[in-house]
């Protein structure tokens, strides 16, 4: 080869590596260009839950069903971090800053506390919660439904609105019912909104409500004895982790004391508790896998609605009601979603 054909082909080679280069650049601005032989980025993703795995699984259960949907598969496509308290939520805000060490694209809450140890831990990840049981507004959580505005959306079961329909079922089930005993955990803030809804309703069913404090499991036999003593009629226990991760030692204490309960979960009503009215929670799980898809894709959470259940279930455990001595009237079996013989 001459000296001048080396000269050409030398710059050829020039011309050829500029323009490789240049559109390397052009296309820095949108996104980093990825070749065969390099692998996609699995997003690593954060669960933050109360209580324990075991007691959340139902919930993990409609969150991974959710994810599936949306085209994710566990360990190829997506990548999931768990934490749990364990019953000991005071743990909660160093579980959370283990997760954003951890530096996870998005934590799912589990569980009101949760959610709270979520949003102190971090202002910038954004913040899915399954399924709320506290106000999100009132709370202090988010600003506003339609734009949370924040780095916090997802899901809302919003317990505290239907607190007047739990007492008039009660009512219309149990002759007499004068006092109705909730189950009352301090120190988590589902319980204020809740309670200010169930005392503002009391009076005009003339009714009375009782608390009773319960902060763990070794309270609930405790509690049940203090609404025996006192004659109460019925008994209410608001959405939380420390009842509705127990939902059948809860229900055994229930005919124990042949007390008339009602709680959140179909769960409760299928181990032998008397009534349960909300939201289906499993259904919440899977639905907010649909913001963690949108999330990971770009959206930003601040403008991401959250979402409230699309219907309030009843379930109704015909079998506890003839222990107990009750029946139920039509009123409420036509309500049902579901009547369990």
């Amino acid at each position: 080869m001459s000296p001048d054909q080396m000269v050409r082909l030398g710059r050829r080679r020039f011309l050829r590596g500029s323009l490789a280069l240049a559109g390397l650049g052009l296309l820095s601005g949108c996104e980093s260009p990825r070749f065969p032989w390099q692998a996609a980025k699995v997003p690593r993703i954060g669960f933050l839950g109360v209580g324990s795995r075991e007691g959340r699984a139902w919930l993990i259960e409609g969150l991974l069903r959710g994810l599936r949907e949306q085209g994710y598969v566990v360990g190829e496509n997506i990548l999931i971090e768990y934490r749990f308290s364990d019953d000991r939520d005071d743990r909660l805000p160093a579980l959370a800053a283990e997760l954003v060490d951890l530096k996870v694209e998005l934590i799912v809450a589990s569980g009101t506390p949760a959610s709270f140890a979520a949003k102190q831990a971090t202002g910038t990840i954004p913040i899915v919660m399954g399924g709320v049981a506290a106000n999100p507004v009132e709370t202090g959580l988010i600003a506003s439904l339609a734009r949370p505005g924040g780095n916090i959306t997802g899901m809302t079961e919003m317990t505290s609105h239907v607190g007047g329909k739990r007492l008039e079922l009660l009512k219309e089930i149990v002759p007499d019912l004068t006092r109705v005993a909730v189950l009352w955990n301090a120190t988590n803030p589902t319980y204020g909104s809740v309670l200010k809804e169930l005392e503002a309703m009391a009076p005009k069913l003339g009714l009375e409500i009782q608390r009773l404090e319960v902060r763990g499991p070794e309270d609930f036999a405790g509690a049940f004895e203090t609404a025996t003593v006192q004659r109460a009629g019925a008994l209410i226990a608001p959405a939380d982790p420390l009842t509705t991760n127990r939902a059948k030692v809860i229900a055994d204490l229930a005919t124990q004391y042949r007390l008339p309960m009602m709680m959140d979960r179909k769960e409760f009503v299928e181990a032998g508790g008397l009534l349960s009215m909300g939201a289906n929670l499993a259904d919440l799980y899977r639905r907010s896998a649909k913001h963690v898809d949108k999330i990971l894709k770009g959206a930003n959470p601040a403008e991401l609605p959250m979402e409230q259940p699309t219907q309030i279930d009843i379930f109704v455990n015909l079998k506890t009601a003839r222990a107990f001595g009750l029946t139920i009237p039509p009123s409420v079996l036509q309500q049902a979603t579901e009547v369990i013989q």
